[in-house]
């Protein structure tokens, strides 16, 4: 028998349109409750986490979905601060990006990502991909609330 899982909030820094779309539309197919925020650059993703600016009252995610590659703060700046500040350093973020270049994923592991996807172009395997990502850290790993 399993047991009932709570909802958490997930913040999904990326800057892409298109990917933000097929995002939403997996939580949709695969009827993932987790609130989904939504940030497209790297400053924005740190005043959110951070609760500044326009982000005073959101929630603290319980999960990071980062794209590498994003305008004003690149993603690896943003997870070198994540994972730098003690307040934000527990919040898992899997990095979920186009780059298959091994450095990326060297530098992502060296800066403490807890995980690198490359994320695939077929829409079906991009969906299968996310509903995966929700159901080993929400569902599988036991994080901090």
């Amino acid at each position: 028998m399993s047991v009932p899982v709570s909802p958490i909030d997930i913040l999904l820094v990326e800057d892409d349109p298109g990917d933000v779309l097929m995002t939403r539309e997996a939580f949709e197919h695969h009827k993932i409750h987790n609130a989904l925020f939504v940030v497209s650059d790297g400053v924005e993703a740190l005043q959110f986490l951070r609760r500044q600016g326009p982000h005073t009252d959101v929630p603290r995610p319980g999960l990071i979905l980062l794209d590498l590659n994003l305008p004003k703060k690149d993603g690896r700046e943003v997870l070198a601060e994540i994972k730098a500040d003690p307040e934000l350093l527990a919040i898992p973020v899997v990095v979920l990006t186009t780059s298959e270049a091994e450095e990326d994923i060297l530098r992502s592991y060296d800066l403490h990502a807890n995980a690198y996807v490359t994320k695939p172009v077929d829409f079906e395997r991009f969906v299968e991909v996310v509903r995966q990502i929700d159901d080993f850290f929400v569902t599988v790993v036991k994080l901090p609330r």
